[in-house]
């Protein structure tokens, strides 16, 4: 295992300066920045000396946006760089990249999977070779191989916006659940939201794999022919697919859950003619920011927490100002 990494880092920034004169192939993480999906080898190479991997499961969604933002400018205090590969929902891409990632020598990989269980090779990949792992949001199914997992409360994200549906439909109701049955986060919140509403009355009149169907298709069929009280989404991606469809539709009176807390949820809620109704939150900030700390301290063979659950909480219309509707919270 290399040296602890601030003890290096201190030393290179000691031979910075004694070297008057001679500008440094150090570089700063403004100038190394790693543009997501591209092969910055080369220049990884050059870079600073020590540098960890990102793969993420799919970049387009805005809260590993956020979270590999938290993680990149944690990492940057640092002085370490951050190679940031997008596998587009698609685990096999993940795959290949992180085998990129070995053959980049990275010290350590934030992992977010594309599907929980698939990924497996790849950690067995990373766990012959010596790179630990910091298993983000979803946890995988192989434990074992990874060191530490930064997530959030995902049961409870759900679970919070079951106990409002009961309070609002005390006499039950009809539901659509959308879900992602390859992703256990999402498992983990539906689960909660299903706990939260049994024995209350409510039938599941359908569910929609948003992993393989087509959101849009399948809700306008059931518009058409069913009666729907309630929506229940995995994240705010799903949210706002299903929020534009019930637009369209004009079925402005059903009921719609979501867990994330993005800016599109949270500015849905202050519509007044919007079916948004409440949002299990999470804040990727706070899990960026503890991820990186986590990874440090392992590098550094430091002690460190192997399992962290961020707090997860419900938002609605009655205090969606708290939060602000120009970020994540």
């Amino acid at each position: 295992m290399k040296k602890r990494i601030t003890a290096v880092f201190l030393m290179v920034v000691l031979a910075a300066a004694l070297l008057s004169g001679c500008k440094q192939n150090v570089g700063s993480p403004e100038d190394n920045a790693v543009v997501d999906g591209q092969d910055n080898t080369e220049d990884d190479a050059e870079a600073t000396e020590h540098a960890f991997g990102f793969s993420c499961s799919d970049l387009s969604n805005p809260f590993y946006t956020v979270l590999r933002e938290a993680v990149q400018s944690s990492l940057e205090e640092e002085g370490i760089r951050l190679i940031v590969r997008d596998a587009e929902a698609d685990v096999d891409t993940q795959i290949q990249q992180i085998d990129e990632l070995i053959e980049q020598e990275v010290e350590c990989v934030f992992l977010c999977p594309a599907d929980w269980e698939k990924i497996t090779p790849a950690l067995e990949a990373l766990n012959e070779v010596g790179i630990p792992v910091v298993n983000l949001d979803t946890e995988v199914k192989e434990t074992g191989l990874v060191k530490a997992f930064v997530g959030s409360d995902n049961r409870n994200a759900g679970y919070v916006c079951g106990e409002d549906l009961v309070s609002r439909m005390p006499e039950g109701g009809r539901i659509v659940i959308v879900e992602s049955s390859g992703i256990n986060s999402i498992n983990e919140r539906i689960t909660g939201f299903e706990e939260a509403i049994l024995n209350g009355g409510f039938e599941v009149v359908r569910r929609i794999d948003a992993g393989s169907e087509q959101i849009g298709a399948v809700l306008r069929t059931l518009l058409d022919g069913e009666e729907i009280d309630a929506i229940m989404c995995g994240n705010d991606v799903m949210a706002i697919q299903v929020l534009e469809l019930l637009k369209q539709t004009k079925k402005q009176d059903i009921l719609v859950y979501s867990v994330d807390g993005s800016p599109d949820t949270k500015s849905a809620l202050l519509d007044p003619d919007s079916p948004m109704t409440g949002i299990g939150a999470q804040s990727p900030i706070t899990m960026g920011k503890t991820a990186a700390k986590t990874a440090v301290a392992i590098l550094n063979r430091d002690r460190y927490e192997k399992e962290i659950y961020a707090e997860t909480f419900f938002i609605n219309r009655e205090n969606v100002d708290m939060y602000g509707t120009d970020g994540w919270q």
